[in-house]
């Protein structure tokens, strides 16, 4: 099944599995172009006015963008070289990874669950549980050899 990774296959025409009807679209009307990204300011000392942001945030759009977390720019920057360089694997790499089983708690796929969706999201993601840290880095990627370090 890894065969469906869009970072791994070939595709010449667009798969049918990724076509939505016309029922399955967004209406004209329903999409914003120009809609406010929630935004979350870590920085804001008021901690229950950024767990009501957070709240309000996850449900209106379920993301939101956030400001002043601290991490270094070079943390991000090396953390996109690591996401770049996994997605860029080998397919008999990547293959060693894939699960359509949404229960797991490690698991490379492309969709919520393959299994039982007629159409598909065009997008591979990988997923990983964090916390506790030690409990589940062992289980995470050993490729690219980067991915696993501290």
């Amino acid at each position: 099944m890894a065969e469906q990774l869009i970072s791994t296959a070939v595709h010449h025409t667009l798969p049918d599995s990724y076509v939505r009807s016309e029922a399955d679209r967004p209406r004209l009307d329903e999409v914003v172009p120009d809609a406010d990204i929630p935004v979350v300011d870590l920085a804001n000392p008021d901690r229950a006015a950024v767990v009501a942001q957070i709240g309000a945030a996850c449900s209106s759009h379920g993301f939101f963008q956030v400001l002043n977390h601290g991490l270094p720019l070079e943390v991000m920057l090396a953390a996109m070289a690591v996401a770049h360089d996994f997605f860029r694997l080998s397919p008999e790499e990547k293959a060693k990874l894939y699960s359509d089983d949404p229960a797991k708690k490690m698991r490379l796929s492309t969709s919520f669950n393959v299994r039982k969706e007629t159409v598909h999201n065009w997008r591979d993601y990988l997923r990983l549980h964090c916390h506790p840290l030690e409990q589940f880095v062992p289980e995470w990627p050993a490729n690219p050899p980067p991915f696993r370090m501290s």
